[in-house]
């Protein structure tokens, strides 16, 4: 089984832990490298290619809406995932209409996280369900 590789982004080292944590647990999921800020995030997602992003939104130096479009222009092949601490209409649907295949609330997401990468790495959208309850989908580019 081809294993699925995966940059995670985010300026807290301790929810990077988590993250890669719970991505060791699964055969299937290989944590590539991780990113402390968005500039760092486009920087190993050139040089690596992974197949998919964990990024958090906001982050110093490029947020993560910026460095999600930068990402796409670059390697499009890379899905992207975004992770906020909100679930902000405003946040999703940016994120959403600027290429992004899912978007996960973090204190929800560990339940899901897994499960979002695989459908995401096959070109489906993925929402957690608290932002998919009240969030209508927006078509994917």
């Amino acid at each position: 089984m081809k294993r699925i590789s995966v940059l995670l982004a985010d300026d807290h080292a301790a929810v990077r832990n988590e993250y890669k944590r719970l991505l060791k647990l699964e055969a299937d999921l290989e944590v590539v490298g991780e990113a402390k800020n968005g500039q760092q995030a486009v920087a190993m997602v050139k040089k690596l290619s992974p197949a998919v992003v964990l990024m958090d939104v906001s982050m110093p130096l490029l947020n993560g809406i910026e460095a999600l479009r930068q990402i796409i222009e670059a390697v499009p092949a890379t899905k992207v995932l975004m992770l906020s601490s909100h679930n902000d209409d405003v946040y999703i649907a940016e994120a959403m209409n600027s290429g992004a295949m899912g978007f996960l609330i973090k204190y929800t997401a560990a339940n899901c996280v897994c499960q979002a990468i695989r459908q995401t790495n096959t070109g489906r959208t993925y929402f957690s369900p608290m932002v998919s309850k009240h969030f209508h989908q927006p078509k994917h580019k």
